[in-house]
């Protein structure tokens, strides 16, 4: 007999605070003063702020890093195959999907997502997309749960017809 208590058992909606970080960079360009992208994200809840207004971190000649706390990851049953293909590509990503920001300004993010499908249905809107390196912590959280909820359907063969068995057909049409 195994004990099988110590094993994660998620069955239901499953939410893991995040911080993301920002990274501001000087434009080339003459249209736009800065350029924005996620540079990355962390596991947990920060310092604690759920204010989801970006706190600045390291500032140098040509980069600032930004920190946005109070968003979580939410996994949800129906999305699972979206995760399940996610996490078995050859790199994994959580998408961090923000507002869009107007020429420079600053991106607002609102979701971090582990579904490429939820990404592209943003990406599709007027919202902005950040592909970022998945965690390893997240990884196992989302990999738990896909275990616990995922039953991938067996691929069936169809059954082919025999077309000139049949007398349905009319030969001479």
């Amino acid at each position: 007999m195994t004990d099988t208590t110590s094993e994660p058992q998620v069955t239901e909606i499953g939410h893991l605070p995040v911080v993301v970080i920002l990274e501001r960079r000087i434009a080339t360009s003459r249209w736009a003063d800065y350029v924005w992208s996620a540079a990355g994200i962390t596991v947990g809840r920060g310092t604690g702020g759920t204010d989801r207004l970006p706190h600045l971190i390291r500032e140098d000649q040509n980069t600032a890093y930004f920190a946005v706390e109070g968003l979580e990851v939410a996994l949800y049953v129906d999305e699972c195959e979206s995760y399940y293909y996610n996490l078995i590509s050859d790199a994994p990503q959580a998408y961090v999907l923000a507002h869009a920001a107007d020429d420079s300004a600053q991106p607002q993010p609102f979701r971090v997502s582990m579904s490429f499908d939820e990404a592209h249905a943003y990406l599709e809107g007027d919202d902005q997309v950040y592909a970022v390196a998945v965690p390893a912590e997240l990884y196992r959280w989302t990999e738990a749960f896909v275990i616990a909820n995922y039953f991938p359907e067996k691929k069936r063969k169809r059954k082919l017809r025999d077309w000139t068995a049949d007398d349905s057909v009319d030969p001479a049409s």
